[in-house]
């Protein structure tokens, strides 16, 4: 059944206007603007919590323990 040039013709306008929309979308998703405040408020959030304390803490204990065996053993 051959289909009407017209009716072809629409189905390539919608499908070009969807890939479209598709691409924009993901431009959007992608932006390095975007992801990097994303990332930002991410571990803002994450460091508010108890959890987050708990591991800023740890850290600073650990850079802490490194820097006192580096003192103490420098002259070594």
């Amino acid at each position: 059944m051959p289909r009407d040039p017209r009716q072809i013709q629409l189905e390539i306008d919608a499908a070009r206007e969807s890939l479209a929309a598709t691409l924009d979308q993901l431009v959007y998703r992608s932006s390095p603007q975007r992801l990097k405040a994303k990332g930002q408020a991410t571990v803002q959030t994450f460091l508010q919590t108890p959890a987050g304390i708990a591991a800023v803490g740890a850290l600073g204990l650990l850079v802490s323990l490194v820097v006192v065996q580096k003192v103490r053993h420098r002259n070594d």
